[in-house]
């Protein structure tokens, strides 16, 4: 002990009592020496209890006056904190110095803590002069323990307090020697006691998200340090919260469950009372409940080591439950804490069985599920793209076509950052390419097919921006190319759509800059107009067009033209990095302050290229060098270089000599290199020379696809003039008998590229094939062919010959044809049938369904142009492909004519195959069937609605989906296995019927048209009318079958009767049906009362037979919902009245009264139209107000021609319309403006049949017992008449001469100055006639692309082939707008005669439409009197 510091003490002591007055300064003075002084001071140390004992009363003795003074001055109540603080130490040091007895009596302890408590307060501050010193205060206050005197005195309030002060001030900063004597004070008195409000304090620190990091740390080591002390009061808490929440007073109440998960990361053990409570959790009810015990077990197994999954692997099984919750917020809850449990626990069952309840979710029905399911499974992905499970790639990558479009963002954006990091370790070499990840750009190019928010200009960006991180051009292209190998054609015609819109903004670009060099010359407003159309074709093909016209306005109007010279350079640029940098150019040029600077620098982005010639230098050199290794990559990277190639083809220039010597180095050529250098040829600097004898001998011995396409290359390289010399070579080896299949395939490809080629050569071929090839067995020169092709050969061989005659009949570019087609045509309908003729030539039933498939694919690829050269024989032969023995065949057809429909290019009719399909004894044909037959409808539907509302298209009924009833109707009819009237077989019906019924029922199903319900109203009426004027006509091919004709009928009007019951009320309707001459006709007599009485007597059928077959379908009947108030009439009588009539209303529930004024009106569907007509106003039932349906008699006995007659004025007698005769008292005939409308070609012979056999037409000549004698016009004043015509191979003026009238002077022959030779209809026709002699109006129907025309007249129907010299010609079809305008003319004409105007000079018209597979061109000529 030092004495002298003690007796300073004293003495201080007696001093500071001896003063009257406070006096800062020397009360300061004087307790820093005392402060000083004490710590001199130790606590006497010895080992005897009186020793000890004496040295404290010595102790007590000298400190008692200090004591005294600082009681006698109020020193613990100073306000000054120099003074306070110096107190305190003095206080702190006694405390020390005296223990265990306290320095003071009990009545001051109280002052004395408080005034220990606020200088605790104060250590916060750690930058104060004095910190130091109140760490000590701490120190001699942790060691001496005096702060349990506090518990005795009742100062709870102050350790209460004490304790927030802890948590307060604790700091990072703080040593941890403060830390552990502050923790060393709380522990002690929690070690004496624990109350509430102390457990509380230490629980807000625990879990309040605002509480500083240290102040919870410090909560972690209290707990720690007291868990059994604090075990009995946190148990408790979390029992009462458990139990009943709402009655714990404390608000920590709402954060018990935060209280639990931080304390088992610090004291597990202390909650093991506590755990199951949790899985009553999980079960309440209350969803919030749910979701905080979801999170917290979440958090809980995620803890990393605590094996808590194996001590409570029930809470585990009922936690993923909660994936499946009835709650779509415990669901998303449970995904959050999906990602934290997997990324713990990586590898085991548990974590297994989290990432396939995560999958589950990726479909659930709730959206925000979707998106969180989606973020967690991308984030599990980038945390280890290795053992992340491929099938939750794939399953994620699928919801970037989800229905939410939220969804479809969210799981763009985290996808592409899992692929961006897919890609980055690959180029690092951390990780090999990988099927699922490569799968994500291929469901992002899907996005081109959904809403706006995804089209083609957005997935633009990503592939240009987002997709790839910053990669050298090797790595892009071998992702490129991997991807590519997963490509579907569905993934391929999106890249196309996003590379052909960006061609086309660089050619409309191009063409705009230009135009604007020549913009100040002779024609500034003609150039004006064309800048404008330009801007409008380039806005289009950005987000909002009408903004980037605006853009595209403001940029025009810019002077500088090193703006323009930039951006030229910048188009010129055949690198994405040359591209860049001229991008960079001109954007300096344009400024970032600019207005439009945003528009700018999108279009010079949409002007670089996605793939440049680097792109395509690297896949030539790992295909030159076997780079890929593995034939798929090969081949993807042959298959992407095409894509490009075909929209960007000058991206070839400068690789021409590296291609071509891996076109000629490569012993496996591949077809698509040869089509590359098709696509490319005319864009690159190649001389034909170096690839001509390469291209000819893939021509020669070449596969199939190779001859194909090395066909093209020819073409494209040199034009028509080298294959003029190919096919001479081609002819010679085709005689030879070598390589047979290659060779026809060249041939017809010739023939597609120059007709003129081909038919020079066309006498050493076309009887060739038909003699060698098709009709006999191969000759000993095609053996070869045999024993390589194996099994099947020659009906192959049949095939190929067949297809190259079916080419040489479609040349490409709309190219005339001048050989007849009548050939081809018997052929193939021979090959529909089982035909004697082939019996012996084809080997197996095999051999024979292929020929069949092929020929009815012939049929169909000829319709294309040629449909009205096919015959109703080759028709039916060909639609009942879908009923036919062989699956295979079914299959093939019904998926065949699907496809072609979807692209438009064969007439409608043959969609009635969708409706025999639908009967088939296979499911999955039927359902597909009754799939294309649905898709047929709503597109076709909504495609004539968007017409008919049209000022400018037009439309006719011919085009509605509904029309097809007419060509199943004749096909049912004819069938051989059509229902006797006494059938009682309810199987047998609904397999014959079942058609029928489909094809209504689907027609009238508003589901299918989008709940469109003025399509269903429309296409009801359209029904009515066509089966009322079906039951009004005969069977134009067999009077025979009329009977069943007018039974299906009947049965199609029953079951539109049943299938809508609320209906439509035909008294919306008034006008006329078309149906095709080639089918049915309608008969003409002069008395129409004896005429009808007459068809009535031969036509009559059982009517209880229709009503067998309606209740056999009954229990089918689903009738679909329509407007309230549109109610259908009961149409009475349907198989009592018969009398072929040409006009008539649709039966009422008040008898029909004829009127000749409403006769020739024509009202719209029910709705309001942008036209004043409708083109299918048609509640009146018949032909068209100027045509009805006969037949006439063919000369020769072989052949038919169904016309359309044209009748001027209708009369209406007692209660039917009977036929008025014209002033010339002549019929036009006509072919069906629709190109589904066939009529019989000359010399069709009949076809053999027996029971098993399909349908035999008969030729024999048939008189319609009901028509009426026919007289002819007086023409003859025409001969010798000049006239002035227009050409109609350049549209320009010729004068001539009328030189012949054709029979019954409908026709004459006009032969012009320059001794061309035309045939004009005068029905059609308003020539220059330099005479004054007036024409009735009649119609010239053209079909483009067979050079016939087909002539309309009273009496008349002959087809005059025009053949070189011989001036042949053939049908033509009118296009669906013509038909449009030609269903339409009679209102026209009608409202000139309700003027006064005369209609039959000014409204005549003929149109050519020629089409070709991709091109449809018009010509229009309108002709006046000179």
């Amino acid at each position: 002990m030092d004495e002298s510091s003690l007796q300073l003490v004293c003495e201080i002591g007696n001093q500071l009592a001896r003063l009257t007055r406070f006096n800062k300064g020397l009360f300061l003075k004087s307790l820093k020496q005392a402060a000083s002084a004490f710590s001199e001071i130790e606590q006497p140390l010895a080992p005897e209890a009186s020793t000890k004992k004496n040295a404290l009363k010595k102790l007590d003795a000298a400190t008692k006056p200090l004591r005294k003074s600082i009681i006698k001055h109020g020193l613990l109540q100073q306000n000054d904190k120099d003074v306070r603080l110096f107190v305190a130490i003095c206080v702190s040091e006694m405390f020390r110095i005296l223990a265990p007895e306290p320095p003071f009596e009990d009545k001051y302890l109280r002052g004395i803590f408080e005034l220990i408590v606020s200088i605790f307060k104060e250590l916060g501050d750690t930058t104060c002069p004095f910190f130091s010193r109140r760490v000590k205060i701490l120190e001699t206050v942790a060691r001496c323990k005096c702060f349990v005197i506090m518990l005795d005195i009742d100062c709870n309030d102050l350790i209460l307090g004490m304790f927030n002060n802890f948590f307060s001030i604790v700091s990072e900063h703080h040593q941890q020697n403060l830390i552990n004597d502050i923790l060393s004070i709380m522990t002690h008195i929690l070690n004496e006691e624990v109350t509430q409000p102390l457990l509380e304090v230490i629980l807000r620190n625990l879990v309040y998200q605002d509480v500083p990091s240290a102040a919870s740390q410090l909560a972690v080591s209290v707990i720690q340090s007291c868990m059994e002390q604090l075990e009995p009061s946190v148990c408790g808490f979390l029992s009462s919260c458990f139990l009943d929440r709402d009655a714990v007073g404390s608000e920590l109440k709402e954060f018990y469950h935060e209280i639990m998960f931080e304390i088992f990361r610090c004291a597990p053990q202390m909650l093991l009372a506590i755990m199951p409570n949790l899985i009553q959790e999980l079960l309440v009810d209350q969803v919030d409940v749910r979701i905080k015990a979801v999170n917290l077990i979440g958090n809980l197994f995620a803890l990393p080591e605590n094996h808590i999954l194996e001590k409570y692997h029930d809470l585990f099984i009922e936690f993923l439950k909660r994936f499946s919750d009835k709650s779509a917020e415990v669901r998303v809850s449970v995904l959050q804490c999906a990602k934290a449990f997997y990324l713990a626990n990586p590898i085991g069952k548990e974590s297994r069985e989290v990432l396939t309840a995560l999958e589950s979710r990726l479909l659930d029905f709730d959206d925000r599920v979707r998106m969180e399911a989606v973020i967690v499974a991308c984030d599990i992905a980038r945390s280890n793209l290795k053992l992340v499970p491929p099938k939750l790639i794939s399953e994620a990558t699928e919801r970037i076509r989800d229905k939410k479009i939220s969804v479809r963002k969210k799981a763009l954006q985290k996808l592409l950052e899992v692929y961006r990091d897919y890609c980055k370790q690959c180029s690092e070499g951390r990780m090999a390419i990988c099927n699922h990840f490569e799968q994500i750009p291929c469901k992002i190019l899907m996005l081109c097919y959904d809403c706006k928010e995804f089209r083609s200009q957005s997935i633009e960006r990503v592939l240009m921006n987002d997709l790839f991180p910053v990669l050298e051009i090797e790595e892009r292209t071998r992702h490129w190319v991997h991807l590519f190998s997963h490509f579907t054609p569905l993934h391929l015609k999106a890249l196309n759509s996003i590379l052909s819109q960006k061609q086309r903004l660089r050619t409309e670009m191009q063409f705009y800059l230009s135009l604007r060099k020549k913009e100040k010359g002779n024609h500034p407003e003609e150039t004006q107009k064309r800048l404008e159309s330009s801007f409008v074709k380039m806005s289009v093909l950005f987000p909002d067009p009408s903004k980037a016209k605006e853009c595209f306005q403001r940029l025009n109007k810019m002077k500088d033209n090193n703006i323009f010279n930039a951006l030229e350079e910048l188009l010129d640029q055949l690198t994405i990095k040359g591209g860049q940098n001229a991008k960079d150019k001109f954007l300096k040029l344009i400024g970032d302050k600019h207005p439009d600077f945003k528009f700018l620098q999108l279009l010079s982005s949409k002007c670089l290229y996605i793939f440049d010639s680097e792109h395509l230098r690297c896949i030539l050199d790992d295909l030159s060098s076997n780079g890929f290794g593995e034939k798929h990559l090969e081949a993807s990277s042959v298959k992407l270089l095409l894509a490009i190639i075909s929209v960007f083809p000058v991206l070839l220039r400068g690789l021409e000599l590296q291609f071509q010597k891996l076109l000629e180095g490569n012993d496996l050529i591949d077809d698509k290199l040869i089509e590359i250098l098709a696509k490319a040829g005319p864009h690159i600097s190649v001389k034909f020379c170096d690839f001509n004898p390469f291209l000819e001998r893939m021509c020669l011995e070449g596969t199939r696809a190779q001859s194909k396409y090395a066909v093209s290359a020819i073409a494209s390289l040199s034009g028509t003039s080298a294959l003029t010399v190919l096919c001479k070579k081609l002819v010679d080896s085709l005689h030879s008998g070598r390589n047979i299949s290659t060779v026809l395939q060249s041939l017809g490809c010739i023939a597609q590229y120059s007709v003129s080629t081909f038919e020079t050569q066309d006498e050493d071929i076309t009887p060739y094939i038909y003699k060698t090839v098709i009709q006999v067995e191969p000759s000993d020169h095609l053996i070869s062919f045999n024993q390589t092709s194996g099994h099947g050969a020659s009906s192959k061989l049949k095939v190929y010959g067949m297809k190259t005659l079916v080419k040489s009949f479609l040349p490409h570019r709309g190219s005339h044809v001048k050989r007849k087609i009548s050939g081809l045509l018997d052929i193939l309908s021979k090959m529909l049938h089982k035909a004697d003729i082939f019996n012996d030539l084809i080997s197996c039933e095999s051999d024979e369904a292929h020929i069949r498939l092929a020929a009815a694919k012939s049929v169909l690829r000829l319709s294309r142009r040629w449909d009205l050269h096919i015959c109703p024989e080759i028709f039916y032969s060909t639609v009942v492909m879908a009923r036919d023995s062989s699956m295979f065949v079914r299959r093939s057809f019904i998926d065949k004519t699907h496809k072609l429909l979807k692209v438009r290019v064969i007439p409608i009719r043959y969609a009635c195959a969708f409706a025999l399909a639908t009967s088939d004894c296979l499911k999955d044909l039927r359902d597909d069937s009754f799939k294309y037959m649905a898709e047929f409808i709503k597109e076709y539907s909504k495609e004539a609605r968007i017409r008919q509302n049209s000022a400018v298209q037009g439309v006719s009924i011919t085009d509605y989906p509904a029309y097809i009833v007419v060509f199943l109707i004749h096909v049912l009819a004819h069938d051989p296995g059509f229902p006797p009237e006494d059938c009682q077989d309810k199987e047998k019906i609904i397999q014959f019927f079942g058609p029928l019924f489909s094809l209504l029922q689907a027609l009238v199903n508003a589901s299918i048209v989008d709940g469109d319900i003025d399509i269903v109203h429309d296409a009801i009426s359209c029904l009515l009318c066509i089966l009322l004027a079906i039951k009004k006509a005969v069977d134009a091919v067999d009077a025979q079958k009329t009977s069943n004709l007018h039974v299906l009928a009947d049965i199609g009007i029953s079951f539109l009767k049943e299938l809508n019951h609320n209906g439509i009320s035909s008294s919306h309707f008034s006008g006329l049906i078309l149906l095709p001459s080639s089918l049915y006709q309608i008969s003409l007599a002069k008395k129409g009362e004896e005429a009808n009485s007459d068809c009535i007597s031969q036509f009559n059928f059982d009517p209880t037979f229709v009503e067998r077959v309606v209740d056999t379908f009954r229990y089918r009947f689903d009738p679909p919902r329509h407007e309230e108030g549109m109610q259908l009439h009961v149409i009475d009588n349907c198989t009592s009245n018969l009398i072929p009539c040409k006009q008539f209303d649709l039966p009422t529930s008040e008898a029909a009264k004829p009127n000749k004024k409403n006769a020739r009106q024509e009202t719209s569907m029910g709705c309001k139209r942008k036209r004043a007509v409708s083109p299918i106003a048609l509640g009146t039932v018949g032909l068209h107000n100027k045509y009805v349906t006969t037949v006439h008699n063919c000369e020769n006995g072989a052949s038919k021609s169904c016309e359309v007659i044209l009748e001027k004025e209708l009369r209406s007698s007692c209660d039917s319309v009977t036929i008025g005769p014209t002033h010339t008292e002549s019929q036009v005939s006509s072919q069906n403006m629709d190109g589904s409308d066939c009529s019989l070609k000359e010399n069709v012979g009949p076809i053999s049949n027996d029971s098993t056999e399909p349908l035999k037409f008969p030729s024999a000549k048939f008189r319609d017992p009901c028509s009426g004698k026919e007289s002819s016009a007086k023409c003859e004043a025409l001969l010798g008449q000049r006239n002035k015509s227009v050409s109609r191979t350049d549209r320009r003026f010729y004068s001539g001469s009328v030189d012949g009238l054709k029979i019954q002077n409908t026709n004459c022959k006009i032969t012009n100055d320059s001794g061309q030779v035309e045939l004009l209809s005068l029905d059609s026709e308003s020539r220059d006639i330099d005479s004054d002699v007036s024409l009735s109006e009649r119609e010239v129907l053209l079909e483009e692309g067979i050079n016939t025309i087909h002539l309309q007249h009273d009496s008349l129907n002959k087809t005059v082939d025009m053949s070189g010299d011989d001036a042949s010609q053939q049908p033509k079809t009118l296009s669906k707008q013509e038909q449009g305008k030609f269903a339409c003319r009679t209102d026209r004409v009608a409202a000139k005669r309700k003027t006064g105007q005369k209609a039959s000079k000014e409204t005549s018209a003929s149109e050519v439409i020629n089409i070709d597979e991709d091109v449809v061109a018009r010509r229009t000529r309108r002709q006046r009197k000179v």
